[in-house]
């Protein structure tokens, strides 16, 4: 959610100056002691990202329930006197370092425990923070994307639409209406609003706003039963939610109605591995040569697809063998888009280089292949399987049709766990010809 404090808090020393007086002039007075500082006095001496973080904690930790603004407060430090009393502390309302070592720690298992994680919304482009443990499903369509519990206790949605003539309050009136909702809190700014209550038996929380004439709602369901795990959660969630970031797009570039890919055959039963996103929301999925093809498995975890196609003979595995991916030359080899190749479908392989990739602690591959690589494997310098190669389009604003593609690694390792898991023998033997094992796919969306 955020880089934890590196620095420990300056403490409020509680006892007092003595001054002795043994240079001071016969008859002058002692000075008085300063002082002591109040809480809030001390808490003011932090930085404005040192308060922040100190508020998400406490949040996590359920002692604080207000804005993650950094402003202190009497809640805030009233959240500060409640964790010191139970952990067994005296409520100072000022952290000393063990404490605040405590609270960071505290927090991070309690992060830990419910997956969270920021991610980018693939359909508005909006940030926010999700559970990824408790609402491992995820769907997604035009107007937005849904994530879930297997069972349905808990939903988060982001969902967005077009209406003109808005206002926060007009927009907060037409939530507040929806069947079965009743409203328990109301906050409505000139930006945006908040709602929260009961909904069906399910507690609900709700935060809208508006950007030229596009709505975008974040809505939280939760059976009350898991409230108790839920509340911090939805505190951390409208802490990190940004609807509209400066400089993303409204959402990545529309899908095209037919778009090609690579798929590296890895079962001699017609099993077929491909880019996930490559094959999200096909109507249907056809492999060049040999038909129709079914989606067996997606995994967002891996990024990974795995695709079957039935009554192909002599197919012949690619190997997934070799070690870790590292930087350092490598050859792809895939299948162009048909534009890209005056409509063609042959196979080809093109020389990059694996580099890091910055801060992910990933690979990217640069110069990046053509459009329809996707999917395509990768080879090292000594003719070893490095992993496969994705293209994603970047998030940003203009991004269309056009734009440059970045390329990167799903390491080797990454895949064979994914195969594994799946119960998929990889083939034996080394990397021969790798064209054999390289396939066009065709995905055709509505």
């Amino acid at each position: 959610m955020r880089s934890m404090l590196a620095a420990t808090l300056i403490v409020a020393s509680a006892a007092t100056l003595v001054v002795h007086g043994v240079h001071a002039a016969p008859k002058q007075a002692a000075a008085a002691p300063p002082a002591a500082q109040t809480p809030a006095e001390t808490a003011k001496t932090l930085t404005l990202a040192e308060r922040q973080a100190i508020q998400s904690d406490l949040a996590w930790t359920g002692d604080y329930n207000g804005l993650i603004n950094g402003d202190v407060s009497d809640r805030m430090i009233a959240a500060i006197k409640q964790f010191q009393t139970n952990q067994g502390h005296k409520p100072t309302g000022v952290l000393n370092p063990q404490e605040r070592g405590q609270l960071a720690q505290a927090s991070r298992k309690l992060q830990a425990s419910v997956g969270w994680k920021l991610v980018s919304d693939p359909v508005t482009g909006a940030r926010l923070g999700v559970p990824t443990r408790l609402v491992p499903q995820q769907a997604s369509d035009a107007n937005g994307t849904r994530w879930s519990s297997s069972t349905g206790t808990i939903q988060v949605s982001l969902a967005r639409r077009k209406e003109a003539n808005l206002s926060t309050a007009k927009l907060a009136d037409q939530e507040k209406k929806e069947p079965g909702r009743k409203v328990e809190y109301s906050a409505v700014k000139p930006d945006f609003f908040v709602l929260s209550g009961t909904q069906n038996q399910k507690k609900f929380y709700i935060r809208g706003s508006f950007k030229d004439a596009e709505v975008r709602i974040l809505t939280v369901l939760y059976d009350q039963a898991t409230e108790g795990t839920m509340q911090p959660v939805v505190v951390a969630m409208s802490s990190a939610y940004n609807p509209f970031p400066g400089g993303v797009q409204a959402g990545p570039p529309p899908r095209k109605k037919v778009e090609y890919s690579t798929g590296t055959i890895v079962g001699a039963d017609g099993a077929i591995l491909a880019d996930r996103e490559a094959v999200d929301g096909c109507l249907s999925i056809v492999v060049a040569g040999y038909g129709p093809a079914d989606l067996a498995d997606r995994s967002k975890e891996h990024e990974l697809a795995l695709l079957r196609i039935y009554g192909a003979s002599e197919l012949k595995p690619l190997p997934i063998g070799g070690g870790a991916a590292k930087p350092g030359p490598v050859e792809v080899t895939g299948v162009a888009d048909p534009q890209s190749q005056g409509g063609g479908a042959a196979i080809t392989t093109v020389k990059a280089q694996l580099t890091p990739a910055g801060s992910t602690g990933g690979l990217a591959v640069t110069p990046p292949p053509s459009l329809g690589f996707s999917g395509a494997p990768a080879r090292d310098a000594e003719g070893r399987f490095a992993g496969l190669t994705t293209l994603r389009l970047p998030l940003v604003a203009g991004a269309a049709d056009g734009a440059a593609v970045q390329a990167s690694l799903i390491p080797a390792d990454a895949v064979r766990s994914y195969l594994t898991g799946l119960g998929v023998k990889s083939a034996d033997g080394s990397v021969k010809d790798v064209k054999a094992s390289v396939v066009r796919v065709i995905c055709v969306r509505k």
